[in-house]
């Protein structure tokens, strides 16, 4: 429902501490929603209002900010329509949800090292039936604790009320959805909006990987933002490269080497904003640490998140949307709204693309501030933080599913991606004043080189 977008779009935006008259710009349109236990639909319309709020703001608009609810709702699946090339399957053959001696468990294998991890618990296994039985006769919290000790990522099934006594329940809990932390540091930037692409020549180094991180710089990225991921040299993720690198330059730096050391010094020095989705305390141990990073780049707008918060005795847990699922009770209240037999999660990875909206947000309003004062600051999120944003908003209200997407979603152009020709959803945010289109087609990781131009984009 609409009302429901627009108080979720309220809340953020007060976590935002955003000028509250702003509200009353944004529209949400549509009807139906995405099939599920929880306003997912609503969720995804509030954060996109959120962010798109932001971006008026920011960029001194004052006209009105339109939501297409139904087109929100399918970007947080999937935005991409291949022609002639298929999308690889973003799971693993042996990730999933498996049943044992005392209720259930998902492991979470997509990357080598935590599937290696995984097996070095449960033995090797060729497919999910193999795994199925390794995982029968173990006790959930037994499992889940064995597999995290040895660097990989799995999560027992919790309900509600267990998380909520939980003592990282708690924590979550009293964490603020959006964690500001203002700076007093007014170091001069030459970043200014730019009218109809406001967000032109903005220095963007993305640190971040997977979906939310993503989804932020890909917004920005669709105003104008010049966007620079680095990743490793061995990282992949080939099922959603096509998603989530669209509109940004995508290059690979080595930080165990000392001239790529060089190079990202460099890049940071020249960012206006940083994001970035390691664990706490990840960069302290490249060296890059909070006082070397406000060193190399005094005024930096940074934002970052983490799967399960910032405090508590989880914090900087290894953990990903799915699991964060089943940890903090919704896939265990999704089992019983559908009377399952196995644990339901959420229609899409919607924690992770509220998430990334929420980023998105958090990095403009921060942009907006600095222009008003000249200070930086940063900003922290964590996906267990928006589940419970969504677990307080209650059940979703019942409503017609929404439509499927039809040609008549997708924009007329033809995207030249490193995979082949592909078409867009159309756009499911309006802000008056700006159009949100992307300069660059969706590419491989590692296409790039890791260097900005002189006049502030990536090439």
């Amino acid at each position: 429902m609409t009302d429901g977008a627009h108080a979720f779009a309220a809340r953020i935006w007060q976590a935002l501490d955003g000028p509250p008259g702003a509200l009353d710009t944004l529209h949400v349109t549509g009807t139906g929603a995405l099939p599920s236990a929880f306003a997912v639909s609503d969720l995804a319309a509030g954060s996109v209002g959120a962010a798109a709020l932001a971006l008026a703001e920011v960029a001194g608009l004052t006209g009105p900010v339109t939501v297409n609810r139904r087109l929100a709702a399918f970007w947080f699946a999937r935005s991409l329509e291949p022609e002639g090339w298929p999308v690889p399957d973003p799971w693993d053959p042996v990730a999933g949800d498996y049943e044992t001696r005392d209720g259930w468990i998902r492991l979470h294998t997509n990357a080598p090292h935590h599937r290696a991890a995984a097996e070095r618990v449960l033995g090797a296994q060729a497919d999910r039936a193999g795994m199925a039985r390794a995982v029968s006769g173990r006790a959930k919290a037994e499992l889940e604790a064995a597999i995290l000790a040895e660097g990989g990522c799995a999560a027992e099934m919790r309900g509600l009320a267990d998380w909520a006594a939980h003592p990282q329940g708690r924590a979550v809990a009293a964490e603020s959805l959006v964690q500001v932390d203002p700076s007093d540091d007014r170091s001069a930037s030459a970043w200014v909006p730019r009218p109809g692409r406001p967000l032109a020549g903005l220095r963007v180094l993305d640190l971040t990987r997977v979906i939310a991180g993503p989804v932020a710089t890909r917004f920005l990225a669709g105003f104008g933002a010049d966007v620079l991921r680095i990743d490793p040299p061995d990282w992949s993720e080939a099922p959603i490269e096509p998603e989530m690198t669209l509109g940004k330059t995508c290059a690979r730096l080595d930080l165990r080497r000392a001239a790529d050391r060089v190079t990202f010094e460099a890049l940071l020095a020249g960012a206006d904003v940083l994001v970035h989705g390691y664990r706490p305390g990840a960069l302290d141990g490249l060296g890059y640490g909070a006082e070397a990073r406000r060193s190399l780049a005094p005024g930096l707008v940074e934002v970052c998140l983490d799967a399960y918060g910032w405090t508590g005795p989880w914090a900087g847990r290894r953990g990903f949307d799915s699991l964060v699922q089943m940890s903090t009770g919704i896939a265990q209240a999704g089992q019983a709204w559908k009377q399952a037999a196995k644990p339901v999660p959420l229609p899409v990875q919607a924690l992770d693309h509220a998430t990334g909206y929420m980023m998105a947000a958090a990095v403009l309003r921060l942009l907006a501030r600095r222009l008003a004062d000249g200070a930086g600051g940063g900003a922290r999120l964590s996906l267990a933080r928006t589940a419970a944003l969504l677990i307080a908003a209650g059940p979703a209200e019942s409503e017609p599913a929404c439509p499927a997407a039809s040609p008549e979603d997708l924009a007329p152009e033809i995207e030249a991606t490193s995979w082949g020709p592909a078409r867009r959803l159309r756009t499911p945010v309006e802000v008056a004043g700006v159009s949100m289109r992307w300069a660059r087609a969706a590419r491989r990781l590692g296409d790039d080189a890791p260097a900005w131009s002189a006049d502030g984009v990536a090439t």
